[in-house]
């Protein structure tokens, strides 16, 4: 099974503050990377990348436009655009497209923008894009180069390597990953998200519920902890959008730590009763789902003989990756993303 896994070396990155606002710029020379396969739009997908460069090159940017060739081909495309000196790479699909651009960024200068022409989008749902790709191309010609922390995940690929990813919106390690093993990709790219999340509880409800191992140092009380859950999930966004809505309060692209969601219980109808909270945007504890923050997290099988236990798998910003053992861990001062000015803060005095 092919993996979407990079290759990269381990960048020198310099500690500032997360959320920091590095020099503001107007884009110059901009690569436009887009998935033709992404969104339930792909017809048209040609017109929205002309469309997109139009509204730059009349704002006066040099934009070149190349369809990204899937997680391998798009890394050494952005190492490309960076020895070309472009000061910009614009990610024009879902979020595991932006996925790809973000391996070739990290530890770079050069900004990530994001045109969100995906099914999710969840990213641009976050940091507050509009997510028409025209309305978005305009967003960005105002936007708010922002220096950010990446979250940062190793786990064995199905090859059996241990590889490492970047992450800009979660990490999840369990039932959620297993459902991304068992659907058909093609479901969400060609029916769109109702189908999905449809097709999803009808695989969930006959899941058998797997637990595994959590180890992770508290960042509120600096304490270890190690745990037993069927479902870990390591977030950086505040807001995912659709039914999700604030999934994990308190998780920020600002922040230099994960807020995790672990569900310590096999019932459906817990995990059933965290998603309404969510949903209805309310703050009632559920019984055995906690809420915590950690800037390491650790995630291993329970069994004594994990070659002959069944796989617990692991995804990353909604693409399947691989399986545990994985570690999941924070990178500081790692890429620049272009986002509107209210999330920068300077409409509040930030």
């Amino acid at each position: 099974m092919p993996t979407r896994a990079s290759f990269l070396a381990e960048p020198h990155v310099r500690h500032v503050g997360v959320g920091d606002k590095i020099a503001a710029g107007s884009m110059r020379r901009v690569l436009l990377l887009y998935n033709p396969a992404s969104g339930i739009r792909k017809e048209r997908r040609r017109a929205d990348v002309e469309a997109v460069t139009k509204v730059l090159r009349d704002a006066g940017a040099e934009v070149r436009a190349s369809v990204s060739g899937g997680p391998e081909a798009t890394l050494q495309q952005v190492r490309q655009a960076i020895s070309d000196r472009v000061d910009t790479v614009l990610a024009c699909g879902g979020d595991g497209t932006i996925n790809d651009v973000l391996q070739g960024l990290v530890g770079s200068r050069v900004a990530l923008g994001v045109i969100p022409v995906g099914t999710a989008n969840t990213l641009a749902h976050d940091i507050g894009l509009p997510l028409h790709p025209v309305k978005a191309a305009r967003a960005l010609l105002s936007a708010v180069p922002l220096r950010l922390a990446a979250g940062q995940v190793h786990y064995r690929a199905f090859d059996g390597k241990t590889v490492r990813r970047y992450f800009t919106v979660a990490v999840g390690v369990g039932v959620d990953a297993h459902l991304f093993y068992k659907l058909n990709a093609a479901v969400k790219s060609r029916m769109g998200m109702t189908a999905y999340y449809a097709k999803a509880t009808r695989l969930w409800l006959t899941h058998k519920m797997l637990f595994f191992d959590a180890e992770y140092v508290d960042a509120a009380t600096d304490k270890a902890f190690t745990t037993k859950v069927s479902e870990l999930l390591a977030v950086r966004i505040t807001k995912f959008g659709g039914i999700l809505r604030e999934f994990a309060p308190g998780a920020s692209l600002k922040r230099e730590d994960h807020r995790m969601v672990l569900f310590k219980t096999g019932s459906r109808l817990l995990y059933l009763a965290y998603i309404a909270r969510g949903l209805f945007g309310a703050r009632w504890s559920v019984p055995k789902v906690e809420l915590r923050t950690s800037r390491r997290i650790s995630c291993r099988s329970v069994e004594l003989n994990p070659s002959n236990a069944e796989r617990i798998f692991v995804e990353a910003d909604g693409e399947l990756v691989g399986t545990v053992p994985a570690e999941i861990s924070v990178v500081p001062d790692a890429f620049t993303l272009l986002v509107p000015s209210a999330f920068a803060g300077i409409n509040d005095g930030a």
